[in-house]
């Protein structure tokens, strides 16, 4: 990909498909770019006119006298491919084909787009499309697109998969207050992704917020390390749809019966530090906020209200989305006491009563934002019969000037407030209708702000005690024998490979060799049969426990093979396997589902015979695993509390954990044929941990 600066601010202009013909595509591109304040030079491209809309005309971009910036297509699917070419050919660098009946048609068409991609990468072009809008820049000023609008000049980039979503967008802006760095028609992503615009945007000084509406995220080897240097820089607020669940169904493991195929996203969108919403509302409530706030140095919001009830309301969402509801301290405290009347309340949410005049707002809230411990603030407004709705929109203009601090303002009413909403938006105050809003939009500004501070380490890469080569070994004998599971013995020797501490297993292939592996292990053992076809092996006496003496052993040995041959009479044995039996500890479940994007999915939680019913587990995509990220995944459990030493219970090992997670993400990074990996249970002592039982299922 090139520089995409020309895509959006280019000097000139090309229209291949221009017309004279109005209600044609051709001639509303044309004729908005002319229309919409484009200063710079524009070249209609029609082989059946001299002129058009009173611009000379050419045949053909090759018949141009300069390589326009900027190339904007039009024409009927068939001779798109040709005319992309030429421009390769011709030096373009920047294309928009608004042209539809590609990939999305199927068949022909979706050749015809694969051709397409291939002349883009082949001249190093940069394509928006096919299948879209167009583009629109409000600060160049261009639309190159086929709205029948130019959406107002704004801060937000707003990226969509829907045309039909961008245009009732755009037609909405004009009335909502809303305004627009650029919108982008993203199309059939044929060349360029929302991912590259992300991170041209990123450093896109007329772009405060990158809003995103999208139903495929585009593929990136490094999805979260990529998205996580824009998120650095600029806050990116996405609606995702197309959500499912089923392919949690395809999974065999406790691991994968609990990840949902939408799992995935909400996964790599958290650890990338994208803000995933649910709904275009949502969308634009957090996107307003971006656009205009300063961001919080913390999490501490305040609330000033005139009725008690949406005070109520905000701090039982708070207390939903985590956030802490300032104590004020004592000098605050005797100023606001001062400022309140004795009716009212002066706790958090400070309740100024139904009556208050805009002195006591501009006066409270000033007190509230001056307040070292206050890092937002929210005002509330009912429209009581006394309420002066202009007045105390004024005075929160006003008040809150010389403070940078974020002020967000629920005006509950319609009418009422249009004058007010408007004033506080002008000056850089979003306002919301309902106290939630406010609140989770706050939520956002204060995440937001964290995220720009975080620091990534990479323990998964700095772990170098393994052995790559005894694994591929092993690998190489499991494809070998046909089979896709491997035997508890060699999954054992698999976790030994890469550090990851587990209950030693053997596999044995007699009764003297049970006896002395049992011996070499000290007593007590547990022998189980070996066989990657037998599923429930304790139901067919496939497993004996507290084995106590080499005799034993041997005896056992030839019970369960007897056992397995009556229950299974067409399936041979790979032996029997002995394994150490080890004392009872805190059970946890480290396992691994491969997503087919975003690659291995680890996960976390409650282990042992319960681990479907309770559900109590986290995930984390693995490329680019930080030690916060996996303390906050364990944070996301119930069983965290065991770790923790629950009612006077002793606590486990939680380092020893956090390592197993890291060497689990390592193992499956390093062997992307590993499709599934569960260990369950891992027993964590106060010292160290020990897996017991390891499945690893190849691909």
């Amino acid at each position: 990909m090139t520089d995409l600066d020309k895509m959006f601010k280019p000097e000139s202009v090309a229209v291949v498909g221009a017309s004279n013909s109005e209600g044609k595509v051709g001639y509303i591109v044309l004729s908005n770019i002319i229309n919409d304040g484009f200063k710079g030079k524009v070249y209609p491209i029609n082989p059946k006119d001299d002129e058009i809309q009173g611009i000379k005309a050419y045949k053909n971009v090759s018949d141009l006298p300069e390589v326009p910036d900027l190339v904007v297509v039009c024409i009927p699917s068939r001779f798109v491919n040709p005319v992309v070419k030429e421009c390769g050919e011709f030096g373009v660098k920047n294309l928009v084909v608004i042209t539809a009946g590609f990939k999305e048609v199927g068949g022909e068409g979706a050749i015809m787009e694969e051709e397409m991609s291939s002349y883009v990468k082949e001249y190093g072009m940069n394509l928006i499309g096919p299948n879209c809008l167009g583009t629109t820049d409000s600060h160049t000023p261009i639309n190159s697109s086929f709205s029948q609008v130019m959406p107002p000049e704004g801060n937000i980039a707003f990226l969509s998969q829907s045309g039909a979503m961008m245009v009732a967008l755009i037609d909405w802006s004009l009335t909502a207050d809303i305004g627009f760095s650029k919108i982008i028609s993203l199309g059939n992503k044929a060349g360029t992704t929302e991912i590259e615009l992300m991170e041209f945007l990123a450093d896109d000084p007329d772009t405060a917020v990158v809003v995103c509406y999208s139903e495929a995220v585009a593929e990136d080897e490094d999805f979260v390390r990529t998205l996580r240097k824009v998120s650095a820089k600029k806050p990116i607020v996405m609606l995702k749809s197309g959500s499912s669940s089923a392919g949690a169904a395809a999974a065999s493991s406790h691991t994968g019966a609990l990840a949902g195929s939408d799992m995935a996203f909400d996964t790599a969108f958290e650890q990338a530090g994208i803000f995933r919403v649910t709904t275009m509302d949502e969308l634009f409530d957090v996107a307003l906020a971006f656009s205009k706030c300063p961001l919080p140095t913390g999490p501490n919001l305040a609330i000033i209200t005139n009725a008690g009830g949406g005070g109520v309301v905000s701090v039982d969402t708070m207390e939903r989305v985590g956030l802490d509801l300032v104590k004020f301290d004592e000098e605050t405290n005797a100023r606001l006491k001062e400022a309140v009347p004795p009716e009212g309340s002066i706790k958090n949410p400070i309740d100024v009563l139904g009556d208050a005049p805009v002195s006591r707002y501009k006066e409270t809230l000033e007190i509230v934002l001056d307040s070292d411990g206050v890092d937002g603030l929210m005002i509330m407004v009912c429209p009581t019969a006394s309420a002066d709705a202009d007045g105390i929109a004024q005075a929160i203009v006003d008040g809150s000037a010389e403070f940078d601090k974020p002020v967000l303002v629920v005006n509950m009413g319609g009418p009422t407030f249009e004058n007010a909403n408007e004033l506080l938006c002008n000056n850089g105050i979003p306002t919301y209708v309902f106290p939630e809003t406010a609140v989770k939009v706050f939520e956002y500004l204060a995440r937001f702000a964290a995220i720009k501070n975080r620091v990534y380490d990479d323990p998964v890469n700095e772990v170098e005690d393994i052995d790559k080569e005894a694994i591929e070994a092993i690998f190489e004998k499991v494809k070998a024998d046909e089979r896709d599971t491997l035997l508890g013995s060699e999954a054992y020797a698999v976790a030994e490979a890469y550090g990851i501490d587990a209950a030693p297993i053997k596999l044995a292939t007699s009764p003297e060799e049970a006896g002395e592996l049992a011996e070499e292990m000290d007593f007590p053992v547990v022998l189980k049969i070996a066989s990657d076809k037998i599923l429930h092996k304790s139901d067919i006496g496939g497993v004996k426990v507290g084995i106590q003496s080499k005799e034993e052993a041997e005896e056992v040995y030839k019970e369960i093979i007897a056992n397995a041959k009556k229950a299974h009479p067409d399936i041979i044995p790979n032996g029997v396997e002995v394994q150490k039996m080890m004392d009872s500890g805190i059970e946890v479940l480290v396992g691994m589902i491969r997503d087919q994007q975003f690659g291995p999915m680890i996960a976390f939680g409650m282990g042992g015979v319960l681990v479907n019913l309770l559900e109590d587990v986290s995930f984390r995509i693995a490329k680019g695993l930080t030690t916060q990220e996996i303390v906050e995944q364990m944070e996301d459990t119930k069983v965290i509390q065991l770790l923790k030493g629950f009612r006077g219970e002793a606590p486990g090992d939680i380092e020893a954990v956090k390592e197993a997670i890291v060497r689990v993400a390592r193992l499956t990074l390093d062997f992307p044929e590993i499709s599934e990996l569960d260990i369950n249970p891992i027993f964590v002592y106060e010292e160290g941990s020990s897996a017991l039982d390891i499945k690893i299922k190849l691909d």
